[in-house]
């Protein structure tokens, strides 16, 4: 009898990329959910209704909640999370929500309609999980997010040092020989991770004695490209004099060096620029970005591996925080800034 195993393996997609398309999910590639219904419709493929009935009672699922569908570090440590989960007995269900939605309240949606043993968060807001997550009673994980702070028995933390490791993309830009530096990030009424890397550029500016404007030199990014390409319009209109910019992720990073470039500027002989997260597209893009490179794929394995002891053994909150590493590219030039001042 065929089975979803099968499937799986005449597709060359994973158990739970089939399981999705079967269930009729979104989270899935167009590409994918056309190749499995093929091969479902070429070989007569009927699910097993007590199975999934059973299944569905006595739920092995690990639920991941992705903030962002542009984030492409994210995009990394799902699949990472996919493949360390598939290796064990437990099953994983994504869920995507918008960047600006509260995370806590759709994680107790899911934990009422799917009832999963465990949930991983992929983004968060603390303002968000101090109001309700307290109503959430299966073990957690916020991952890249530092979370010891909030408290929580049946909550853990894997990230990186947000604000230490924006601290150190700006100390190297000034040792690069640059002052006017722009930031792009997000709005820190919504984003805690944009808040926690603006904190760590105030610190350098303050340990320099250089001066920041916030009101001139800081524009509102959502993480996308199309949200860091208008943001650097913008950025360049009001603060005509910067020679370097740092952008919170390299997804903005990249938007913004199309915009610069489309004013007529070069990257990085007019303007350098420098990102954050280290994704796979950093390395091969024209110019090679410098970055602020998180370990995308410790944060998946360590992340899986705490939810799943609390799972299996109801051990007591663990909070990891994983080193960053500062990747010289081609984007970001050492000028004199004396003569950048004139």
């Amino acid at each position: 009898m065929l089975t979803i195993k099968d499937i799986a393996k005449e597709s060359g997609y994973s158990v739970s990329t089939v399981s999705r398309v079967l269930n009729n999910r979104r989270d899935v590639s167009p590409e994918a959910k056309k190749r499995i219904t093929e091969i479902v419709a070429a070989r007569h493929f009927v699910p097993n209704n007590n199975a999934k009935h059973l299944k569905q009672n006595s739920s092995k699922t690990i639920a991941v909640l992705v903030k962002g569908t542009s984030n492409m570090l994210f995009a990394s440590i799902v699949e990472a999370i996919q493949k360390k989960v598939e290796a064990t007995r437990y099953t994983v269900s994504i869920n995507y929500i918008d960047e600006d939605d509260n995370e806590v309240e759709e994680a107790l949606t899911v934990c009422r309609e799917h009832k999963p043993l465990g949930m991983l968060f992929l983004g968060g807001n603390p303002k968000f999980f101090e109001k309700a997550f307290e109503a959430v009673k299966i073990p957690c994980v916020l991952v890249t997010n530092q979370g010891a702070l909030l408290g929580f028995d049946n909550l853990s933390s894997v990230a990186t040092d947000d604000e230490a490791a924006a601290e150190s993309a700006i100390d190297y830009l000034i040792r690069q020989g640059h002052e006017k530096i722009g930031i792009l990030g997000g709005d820190f009424a919504l984003s805690h991770t944009s808040k926690q890397r603006y904190l760590g550029c105030v610190k350098s500016f303050q340990k320099h004695q250089i001066s920041f404007d916030e009101e001139q030199y800081y524009e509102k990014a959502r993480f996308s490209y199309e949200s860091a390409y208008e943001a650097m319009k913008r950025l360049l209109k009001k603060a005509e004099g910067i020679t370097a910019v740092f952008a919170m992720s390299d997804v903005i990073a990249i938007g913004a060096i199309r915009a610069i470039i489309d004013g007529g500027r070069r990257v990085p002989e007019d303007i350098s620029v420098m990102g954050f997260d280290g994704i796979t597209m950093a390395e091969y893009y024209n110019p090679k970005l410098t970055t602020i490179q998180q370990q995308y794929s410790i944060l998946a394995a360590r992340s899986v591996e705490i939810l799943l002891q609390n799972i299996d053994w109801n051990i007591a909150p663990v909070h990891e925080v994983i080193p960053f590493h500062l990747v010289q590219g081609e984007s970001v030039k050492k000028i004199n800034a004396s003569l950048a001042e004139n």
